[in-house]
């Protein structure tokens, strides 16, 4: 009986220490999940931070002027997502950032994508991205069979890709101005091509030639990806102008835009051949008589003489944009009727004069505007309890701005402060106290002028003492910055300023302000 208590014991000792290890075990487990989730968090965070800190290098170097090719493409991924048109409105489609750019360029920007494809992981740019690997790398082999030595090289560099070089410029008008379903239905007609019988075929001209489809279907998914932003952007634009669109129009898409076209295209093709023909039944003219035709001709030759003529000096004067025909057009472009240009025009036009009457009746009433009420509200900080505000203006004499005829010229606005105090000389101190205080005395003053609409910003505001002959005592400070501000003078009273940062001297521009602060030198009294 105690040898069979005794392996009882034994066996359930054995089984609390397997538990135990499966619970140790088990909470290893959980404990190496737990870092890991951490891990993969942190790393997320971390993903995040880089890619945050490069939209920001991006963003730095386009307001700088020295953007690279990857901040034009990363901004305009970031702008396509924006629900308002006050971001930037890209024109172009991102592929066209590529032209012009050497092979060394071409290696640096594949490496920048490869970074963001690494960083911008779960924002659902990813497609983005892998188009413009495939246009690209693309770009790069172009360049790399381009450059290699010698015609006879490459043209044996052509053959092994299995495109001649007579050949390869009809190749890329086969695919160019295609949509993506077009090249889709392309590369299915190749891969069955390729898959079937290849007896008596070139199988490494196609396969050279679906090589080269992929980068021309990244392009197309691109141009087309770009046209439906534009689209979205116009008509939020007309939703902002309050532009009314037709809903035949807007029923019509992109197809109405070809249609447009052709309709103008056979419209003028068909005046042309009436032209030429000069007569016509009456079934297929709409002049009844034949002095009425000869009278639509005529009218017609003056407008073809007059298109020609503005065609010839519009081609000598070298006028910018360039004159496009209808039928040059890419599929989808959107076209803007001049009605349309028109009433935009005049809204854009009616809100600036509304905004200037605006902005007028409120400084003819005195009341600031949101960047006056920012600008003075920075001002009053830290006024101490001896500082009263001060705004006694000195006249100066009329002046005529040479930029007067552009710009409205106008007093600045401005916070001033004066500081005074109590001087304890020896006279005060004898004659007065703190119950019976003496008079106070002017201390220093501070100057605070607000520029917030000043066109040159880089020119620093100036200001001048002026001496005052009739009254030694004061002096007039004269302040001057540029349009559209006038100058604008105060009068203090004249007495040694002190220069000294320590002693509260101020003299900068900054944040539209122009600030002047100084304090009268103090002589001490010495035996």
């Amino acid at each position: 009986e105690n040898r069979i208590e005794l392996e009882k014991v034994k066996k359930r000792r054995q089984e609390r220490e397997q538990e135990r290890e499966e619970r140790e075990s088990l909470m290893e487990l959980e404990q190496r999940e737990r870092e890991a989730a951490q891990f993969s968090q942190f790393s997320k965070q971390e993903d995040n931070f880089q890619l945050e800190q490069a939209r920001i290098r991006s963003q730095i170097r386009v307001e700088e002027g020295r953007a690279k090719p990857i901040d034009l493409l990363a901004q305009y991924i970031s702008s396509e997502t924006e629900k308002t048109t006050s971001g930037v409105l890209h024109v172009h489609e991102p592929y066209r950032h590529l032209t012009g750019l050497t092979l060394n360029d071409l290696e640096d920007l594949m490496e920048d994508i490869k970074v963001y494809q690494q960083l911008d992981k779960d924002s659902g740019h990813q497609w983005y991205w892998k188009d413009l690997t495939i246009i690209v790398l693309d770009e790069i082999r172009r360049l790399r069979m381009r450059d290699s030595a010698g015609d006879a090289a490459a043209t044996c560099s052509s053959q092994r890709h299995g495109i001649h070089s007579s050949v390869a410029a009809e190749v890329s008008s086969l695919f160019r101005n295609k949509n993506v379903a077009e090249l889709c239905n392309l590369q299915n007609n190749i891969e069955a091509k390729l898959s079937g019988n290849t007896a008596g075929v070139d199988v490494g001209y196609w396969e050279s030639l679906l090589s080269q489809l992929k980068a021309f279907q990244a392009r197309a998914r691109l141009r087309e990806r770009h046209r439906d932003n534009l689209k979205h952007k116009l008509e939020l634009l007309k939703a902002e102008q309050g532009v009314k669109t037709d809903p035949a129009d807007s029923a019509a898409g992109t197809s109405g835009v070809s249609s447009k076209a052709a309709a103008l295209h056979g419209a003028s093709s068909s005046n042309r051949e009436m032209d030429k023909k000069g007569t016509g039944s009456g079934d297929e003219s709409s002049c009844d008589t034949d002095e009425e035709l000869a009278r639509y001709s005529s009218a017609l030759g003056q407008c073809d003489q007059l298109v020609t003529a503005s065609l010839t000096a519009y081609t000598t004067g070298r006028f910018s944009p360039k004159l496009m025909k209808l039928d040059k057009l890419e599929a989808g472009t959107d076209i803007v009727e001049e009605d349309e240009d028109l009433k935009r025009l005049e809204w854009m036009r009616t809100t600036v004069l509304r905004e200037a009457c605006e902005g007028e009746a409120n400084r003819s009433k005195g009341q600031l505007t949101d960047d006056e009420k920012r600008l003075q509200k920075e001002a009053q900080k830290n006024m101490a309890g001896d500082e009263v505000q001060f705004s006694v203006e000195a006249k100066l004499d009329p002046q005529q701005y040479l930029w007067s005829d552009k710009y409205r010229p106008r007093k600045p606005r401005y916070f001033n402060r004066v500081h005074t105090g109590f001087e304890w000389n020896k006279y005060n101190q004898t004659h007065y106290d703190m119950d019976n205080p003496p008079p106070k005395i002017v201390q220093g003053y501070k100057f605070n002028i607000f520029y917030p609409d000043l066109i040159e910003k880089a020119n620093t505001p100036q200001y001048e003492l002026i001496r005052i002959d009739e009254d030694p005592d004061f002096a007039m400070l004269k302040f001057t910055a540029g349009p559209p501000y006038e100058d604008i003078a105060f009068k203090i009273v004249d007495r040694e300023w002190e220069y000294s940062y320590k002693r509260g001297f101020r003299c900068q521009f900054h944040n539209n302000i122009f600030q002047l602060w100084f304090h009268f030198k103090r002589y001490r009294y010495r035996r």
